[in-house]
Parts: structure tokens; sequence; C-alpha cells
């Protein structure tokens, strides 16, 4: 078949695919409230990637025409990741005061391993609210101090004051390696690959190094 005929055969093809894919009002509004809710979900279960997540939707966001995108993912995912750890924190307190406990305090117990609630514990006496900054900068760091606010049995109020600025240096963290991954690739999902294995790297840097010093001090 001549190339003008393949092209003109092409052409309703092309057409058809680009209808199907959403202009970026739609994917704003579509995006927006799954990354709000995603985040909120990682940060009551803490199972879900929500650093990858908030990468990846600032790669996404990068590569749109919408002057107020990345802003619009900073705040989604800064305000999720705090209405989700004031919820779980005050889930905890329930817990602490219950005489059964509770399943959402069990479960932060599980994933704060006793030597890294004893190192939180003596961090947040020590350093005090400073200590949830770092905590959600610092992979796997935040139940264990989360924890040890608990077992200090600090009000929900001044777990709050310390937890806003943990989740905006959290959630800025994060788009700025959604934004590196965006910049260096000009198609989005390659963008979005690259920030993906970047936060995995760093997710997966503190294990590596603790069994690293234990192989060697072994």
């Amino acid at each position: 078949m001549p190339p003008a005929l393949t092209s003109l055969s092409a052409a309703p093809v092309l057409s058809a695919v680009a209808r199907t894919v959403p202009p970026e009002s739609t994917q704003q509004a579509l995006g927006y409230p799954s990354l709000f809710l995603l985040v909120l979900i990682g940060a009551l279960v803490p199972v879900v990637p929500t650093g990858a997540l908030v990468s990846s939707a600032a790669v996404v966001a990068f590569h749109q025409t919408a002057p107020f995108a990345l802003a619009a993912v900073f705040v989604t995912a800064s305000l999720a990741a705090f209405l989700g750890d004031v919820a779980l924190y005050w889930l905890g307190r329930r817990g602490m005061r219950s005489r059964n406990g509770s399943r959402w305090l069990e479960a932060i117990r599980a994933r704060a391993p006793e030597d890294r609630l004893t190192g939180a514990q003596h961090q947040l006496a020590e350093h005090g609210v400073a200590v949830l900054v770092l905590s959600r900068l610092v992979p796997a760091g935040r139940i264990p101090v989360m924890l040890a606010c608990l077992m200090a049995d600090w009000p929900l109020r001044l777990f709050a004051r310390g937890n806003l600025p943990a989740c905006i240096a959290w959630a800025v963290t994060y788009q700025l390696i959604g934004i590196l991954g965006g910049s260096l690739f000009s198609e989005p999902w390659e963008g979005v690959v690259a920030a993906v294995a970047l936060t995995v790297l760093i997710g997966a840097a503190p294990t590596v190094w603790r069994r690293v010093r234990g192989t060697a001090g072994a």
C-alpha cells in the first residue's frame, strides 16, 4: 500500500486514540482526589508507597501546561499526609487509653521495632518536636516516632503542631524528586519510572545499610 494511503487509513485510528486521552482538566479532576485519598490511606495504613505516589504526581504535573499544577500536588499531598497522621495518632491515643487497646495501636506497635522505638524515645526526649520533622523524611521513621509520642502521652494538639512542618517538608522532598525525574525525560511515563525507582532506592537504603553494618560487625 502506498505511504499516502497508509497515512490516510491510519488517520482515523490516530484521531480516535487522541480522543480517548483525557484533557488536562479531566486528569486534574480525577488525579487530585485520587492522590489525596491514596496518601490519606497510606498515612493510616503504612503499606502504601505514598512517597512514590507524590513523586509520580509531580512528574505528571511538571509536564502539564496548567500554571499551578505543581502547587496543587503539593497542597493535596501535604494536607492528606497531615490529616492521615493526625487521624492515626488520635486512634492510637484511644487505643492507649482503652483497656484492650485497639487494632490501630497494635498496627503501630507492630511496625516499630524495639531498637528503633528506643532510639526514637531518646531523640524525642532530647530534641522534642523537631524529631517529628526528621521522622517524616527518614524512611520507616514516622511510626516509631509516633509511637514514642504516644508513650510520652503527647496531647493531640502538640503532635499536630509538630507534624504540620513534617508533612510539608515530606511533600516538598518527594515533589522535588518528581520534578527531577520529569526534567530528565521528555515523556511523563519515563519520568514516573525514574521517580519511582529513586524513591524505592531511598526507602531501601536504610535497610541495606543496617544489614551491611550487621554483617561487618558479625
